[in-house]
């Protein structure tokens, strides 16, 4: 019973904090329509186009201005409130899904309103994301960062688990639609949840509204810091190549397996049923180091590689889990270690090029995993993406190791 006490505060610590439980509880929501849109946004391309490369420019084109613009969102994101530009983020968000919803509904969808739709869509998100990546810091205090990023990152796989299958369920029942409108209607529940917050406990002390920031700074900044560098770089590598769960998954469902928009849901959801796993591995310890970080790649790579080589949908599913395992632990390590070794006045920018490093460097990726799954075989576009983990850990291991960081969170952050 101690035991069981001990591992359920360790792992939910920080939902004490009224304000960060709030904004959990809206982005379970709000995460949950995103991944139905992102299921709903994929298929669409292929019933409208059939063509793999056309899916992985689509995908490319949400993630172009994150690329673009991702280090100008972290600056507004330190120069501005970031409570008031999440509020402003979200409404822009739930439009552009509402839009989308009745364009798809009237049957009126052209492949360049898709573009149009996606690149909007990606310019909101350059400034959504490095602002709601630092805003975790004014919610909750350094003793219990660590903790929240893992639980923001499990989460996502939490609704990335639960939107998939919805997703797959509307598609078959009652069309696509309905789930660009589902993800309109869950934005409301984050823009609710932020109004009633309770903003005088915020941590404001980290937004330095009057003080200049520019983009120059920032890089600076990263690369005067040999940790945060040599991290982003190697996430950069695995961002481009193998988060690309969107080009890659769709393609391993239709033309290796042959199923329907149920089969890459499942696949999809799969990864979020590992991650959560993971995800409450990852928020139940105090201890994280660049060891960890490398050997979180090594097994990501790994288990990749097997879900890419197995013989049915069914093992496909199963080696999914793995990955999902292994990626929350990869990344909320990664996250927390750049997060804690950058400076206040600093972490909006910092966390914009995580941003372009994560998200970002599929616009890069995402045709050329297209052309792969289209040209060579699905399974190939797979496999690059586990081949490029293990191309980072060798190129970053050295690097990181002379860093020898260790963090310890301290026992204090118990409920």
């Amino acid at each position: 019973m101690g035991i069981f006490h001990s591992v359920r505060h360790n792992t939910f610590a920080s939902l004490k904090i009224r304000n960060y439980r709030l904004y959990f509880s809206g982005q379970i929501i709000s995460v949950a329509g995103t991944w139905m849109q992102t299921v709903a946004l994929g298929w669409l391309v292929l019933q409208i186009t059939g063509s793999g490369a056309q899916l992985g420019a689509v995908v490319a084109t949400t993630f172009l201005p994150l690329l673009i613009f991702g280090p100008l969102g972290g600056a507004i994101a330190d120069r501005f409130d970031k409570h008031r530009m999440l509020i402003y983020t979200q409404s822009a968000l739930a439009t552009l899904a509402l839009s989308l919803s009745i364009l798809v509904y009237s049957g009126a969808t052209k492949v360049w309103m898709l573009y149009v739709f996606a690149f909007l869509y990606g310019l909101v998100r350059s400034v959504d994301e490095p602002t709601g990546q630092a805003f975790v810091l004014e919610m909750v205090d350094e003793s219990y960062m660590k903790n929240a990023v893992s639980l923001n990152s499990m989460r996502g796989n939490l609704a990335r688990a639960i939107g998939p299958m919805v997703a797959g369920v509307l598609i078959a029942g009652v069309g696509i639609a309905f789930c660009f409108l589902f993800n309109a209607l869950s934005y409301v529940a984050v823009i609710w949840m932020l109004i009633i917050m309770d903003k005088s406990e915020l941590r404001r002390e980290n937004v330095i509204a009057k003080q200049p920031q520019t983009i120059r700074d920032g890089i600076r900044f990263i690369l005067a810091t040999p940790l945060i560098k040599n991290t982003l770089i190697m996430m950069a590598i695995i961002g481009t190549f193998a988060y690309e769960w969107q080009v890659s998954l769709p393609l391993l469902a239709q033309r290796t397996f042959h199923g329907n928009a149920a089969s890459y849901a499942a696949l999809m959801s799969s990864f979020g049923i590992g991650a959560v796993i993971g995800g409450l591995y990852a928020a139940s310890r105090h201890k994280i180091s660049t060891r960890n970080l490398i050997l979180f790649v090594f097994l990501f790579g790994v288990s990749i590689i097997a879900a890419s080589l197995m013989p049915t949908l069914q093992l496909a599913i199963l080696g999914m889990v793995f990955v999902g395992f292994f990626s929350i632990n990869l990344t909320s390590t990664a996250n927390t270690m750049v997060q804690l070794e950058s400076t206040p006045e600093m972490r909006g920018r910092v966390m914009s090029f995580w941003t372009v490093a994560m998200m970002g460097s599929t616009a890069i990726g995402g045709p050329i995993i297209g052309l792969v799954g289209e040209h060579i075989g699905a399974r190939y576009g797979l496999f690059v993406g586990g081949l490029s983990a293990l191309i980072a850990v060798a190129i970053s291991a050295r690097p990181l190791l002379r860093t020898n960081k260790v963090s310890v969170i301290p026992e204090s952050v118990e409920i």
